[in-house]
């Protein structure tokens, strides 16, 4: 790619054997290395840019795919005046690959659509028969309806079992099947049109005579939520990863929220995309590197978080609530991806 500035745009030049039809201007059309390695260089020298962007680069898994022997070639080639004006792409990169079009958000809408009923069946008597259905049932059935409808998981879903320490006593704690008094979380998603979901929500298993959630847990849910409006208030074009890191968490713990944690990273079509990173379950202050990648519009996101605090009912047992949705930043704002969890799935 060349910038031939304001006016004139960008020049798009491809000398590699694939065909790209009308996307790329290609001179040439063969298939010998010799031959591309020379027009590249007259390609350079006729341009004469200030700047050689070059897929390298510390930090973003996005910019470091030129081999080292391909490294020692191009610089065997250019002339020295060049060699001198390479440099990392890796801005470049980053943000390519973690700017969705405004079709694509459009898109993305529809597949954590999909995403959601696929999830909300699997938190149904459909797929759970409680006291006989086990968390790896559930793993597997939330697969294989995926497989039935022709998609791909983004990565290997799980169900994990958040129980009172009561009923641990009595079952044990190896015990995996899903019982009455049970909550269940998940960690799933899918791949669609190649573009990927990820959500942490949750479900509860009514007891005998119950028909509603423990107070407690709404609560600790109510306050997972309000830390969720105080992430996606807090986005602002420009600022990175650690910005808004520090900006959440300051409000949060001003504002009341219960031991909150955030670890969010950009999401589309990677799972891990390689816009900014808003913490690690590990480091909630300031995050090397892909922490200080800055936000963009059309910027992907899971906004996955978490609260602790006591749970009366279950005799001030603490308890940490994980939730993940999907998120996306746009000029309006920042906003759910097809809504969001803000009550329990009852089973």
């Amino acid at each position: 790619f060349y910038d031939r500035g304001e006016s004139k745009g960008i020049e798009r030049i491809n000398i590699s054997r694939t065909n790209t039809h009308n996307l790329f201007d290609r001179p040439y059309t063969g298939q010998i290395p010799s031959e591309q390695w020379e027009l590249l260089k007259k390609a350079i020298q006729d341009r004469k840019p200030k700047n050689i962007g070059i897929n390298i680069g510390s930090i973003e898994w996005a910019a470091g795919g030129l081999t080292y022997n391909l490294y020692n070639q191009l610089i065997d080639i250019l002339p020295k005046r060049y060699q001198k004006r390479l440099v990392s792409a890796e801005k470049a990169a980053t943000r390519w690959l973690a700017t969705l079009t405004n079709e694509e958000v459009l898109l993305f809408d529809h597949i954590v659509n999909v995403a959601h009923h696929v999830l909300a069946e699997c938190y149904s008597r459909k797929a759970i028969v409680p006291g006989v259905t086990t968390k790896k049932d559930l793993e597997w059935y939330y697969w294989q309806r995926i497989a039935e409808l022709g998609l791909d998981v983004s990565f290997r879903p799980y169900f994990g079992i958040i129980r009172s320490n009561k009923m641990r006593e009595i079952y044990g704690p190896d015990d995996q099947v899903i019982r009455p008094g049970d909550f269940i979380r998940s960690d799933v998603g899918i791949t669609y049109m190649r573009l990927n979901t990820d959500h942490q929500e949750w479900a509860y298993v009514l007891q005998e005579d119950e028909t509603e959630v423990p107070e407690g847990m709404k609560r600790l849910m109510s306050e997972a939520n309000r830390l969720q409006d105080i992430f996606m208030s807090e986005f602002q074009l420009g600022l990175t990863g650690n910005q808004m890191l520090n900006n959440i968490l300051t409000r949060a713990r001003e504002e009341g929220v219960p031991n909150p944690r955030v670890y969010s990273h950009s999401l589309g079509y990677f799972l891990h995309e390689p816009g900014p990173l808003i913490g690690l379950p590990w480091e909630q202050e300031n995050c090397e590197g892909r922490g200080d990648v800055e936000l963009h519009y059309n910027n992907a996101f899971t906004m996955e978080l978490s609260v602790t605090d006591n749970v009366e009912e279950w005799n001030n047992q603490q308890v940490r609530m994980a939730m993940e949705e999907d998120v996306v930043f746009t000029e309006s704002g920042c906003r759910p991806v097809d809504g969001r969890q803000t009550e329990f799935y009852l089973i």
